[in-house]
């Protein structure tokens, strides 16, 4: 793996001391991803959002209804790094059905720096859903080394919130009717704590973390396949008015794979 951006003295020069300009030695180990993909600092009670997604070059986020076929292994320790810097990790009730959601893992990798940031010994998983469709027969929610929350509105079943509860899963009111409000989502896991988030999808609540303009930092790894078909973009449903800017804050390429990361433009007081 290499950096291309930003470019340094010590990156500049692919075949300087520390060689394809990364880090010297275990090149692009989990600390060394683990320090480039840091959550930047943020006041108290404030949350700082982040997307992890993959696309094709030709735009799809999925192939055959899952993210899995566009990834590779550098992908996948990037991935493992976000989790495993994250306070919880946002995901939508339809991306646990089809992906089969698991409870996120306590890594003995990241265990000294979330003990140093305060952290417990892995994310929480928080679903996303107006209907509150789930099997809670999953591990999901069965098996959890911390509570799993259930994100939903005020119009829910209340039998279906009842059975996450009863399952052992938090239920957090975020939305005055069926659906969820993005904007309150956020508010009550920095309330609890949480500051920093981390959603994996699906498009569809992307989408709706975008058009709330929710969303602090997009980690998109473009993957060098053309898929076609018809899979969704990373991010559907309402458009902004006007497109927000986002600013390129890191670039690294590994065979042919592009992992970016992107924050929002912050504009300066006049």
């Amino acid at each position: 793996m290499r950096r291309l951006f930003p470019v340094t003295y010590e990156t500049a020069d692919h075949q300087g001391r520390e060689g394809r300009g990364g880090p010297a030695g275990d090149a692009w180990g989990l600390d060394a991803l683990a320090d480039a993909y840091a959550y930047p600092e943020t006041p108290e009670d404030q949350a700082w959002l982040r997307a992890n997604m993959v696309s094709s070059l030709d735009g799809a986020a999925q192939h055959d209804g899952r993210s899995q076929p566009l990834s590779c292994p550098s992908d996948m320790r990037i991935f493992g790094t976000l989790r495993g810097l994250a306070d919880v990790v946002l995901v939508g009730a339809e991306t646990v059905r089809l992906e089969g959601y698991r409870p996120a893992r306590a890594r003995e990798a990241f265990a000294a720096r979330r003990a140093a940031a305060g952290q417990g010994a892995a994310p929480a998983i928080a679903v996303v859903t107006a209907t509150l469709d789930l099997d809670f027969a999953l591990p999901l929610f069965t098996e959890p080394l911390v509570p799993t929350y259930v994100l939903t509105g005020a119009g829910a079943a209340p039998e279906r919130v009842e059975a996450a509860r009863r399952a052992g899963a938090e239920v957090l009111v975020a939305g005055e009717g069926r659906a969820v409000d993005p904007r309150r989502a956020v508010e009550l896991l920095a309330e609890r704590g949480h500051r920093r988030l981390l959603t994996e999808g699906g498009p569809r609540m992307l989408g709706q973390f975008v058009a709330a303009q929710v969303l602090d930092e997009l980690c998109l790894t473009l993957a060098p396949m053309l898929a076609a078909g018809d899979a969704q973009r990373i991010a559907g449903g309402s458009a902004l008015v006007v497109p927000e800017r986002f600013d390129l804050v890191s670039l690294l390429e590994e065979d042919g794979f592009l992992f970016s990361r992107y924050q929002r433009r912050r504009h300066s007081p006049e």
